[in-house]
């Protein structure tokens, strides 16, 4: 087995659970995974298995593996270390934001405008996810980077939820703009707070209609 392979393979599931390509409770079957990127089984069963010890997956019945169902509490208490650990990334990644990068900000927040108008829920997710993690791999320190990392991989997917009950749309990149304003301004506490906004926002949105759902 080649091991960039299934490092490609890793990579290629891990984005797309970031991104939140796939749903709370999706069955992830290896077979059908090896053949969306023509791959046979053993990489892909290597790659998830990677991802299973890392907590963003978890095993399922018939060789298969899932998503998380999320709950009300497990939400909570990764929305309040993501706060903590997101807004110090956010500020001290503002100190090292040059003006290329800047360019690159402002270019995933038309991204994800355009998204909206088009109602494309994959692209503006992806958008979002590149936005957020691109802002926090400047931050200089890999392992609050880590951190982050694992944490997104456990809500990304049920970041699909924000398009489901009330239309956010107005308001979904409101935040973007706000912290691509500090940037450019030179204000780390700028960005910090319109990060940690964002998260408190949505957040809450997210939490209430976990509240109404029944556990499983």
């Amino acid at each position: 087995m080649s091991d960039n392979l299934q490092e490609t393979l890793y990579q290629n599931i891990r984005q797309a659970l970031l991104s939140g390509q796939f749903m709370p409770g999706e069955r992830l079957k290896i077979r059908d995974l090896a053949a969306q990127w023509g791959s046979s089984p053993m990489p892909v069963r290597t790659a998830l298995q990677r991802l299973v010890a890392e907590g963003a997956l978890e095993g399922a019945q018939q060789r298969s593996v899932r998503v998380p169902l999320m709950t009300g509490e497990r939400f909570q208490h990764i929305l309040q270390v993501r706060l903590n650990l997101e807004g110090q990334a956010a500020e001290l990644a503002a100190e090292r934001i040059g003006a290329e990068q800047i360019a690159c900000f402002r270019s995933c927040i038309e991204q994800m405008d355009l998204a909206l108008q088009t109602r494309d829920l994959g692209q503006y997710l992806h958008e979002n996810s590149q936005f957020h993690l691109m802002l926090y791999r400047e931050c200089g320190n890999p392992i609050l980077l880590r951190m982050i990392e694992s944490l997104w991989l456990q809500v990304g997917p049920f970041f699909n939820r924000l398009f489901t009950e009330a239309d956010l749309a107005p308001r979904l990149n409101d935040f973007h703009r706000h912290a691509l304003e500090a940037l450019e301004a030179g204000d780390s506490q700028g960005v910090r707070h319109a990060v940690e906004q964002d998260l408190s926002y949505f957040g809450r949105f997210l939490l209430n209609l976990l509240t109404l759902e029944p556990t499983e």
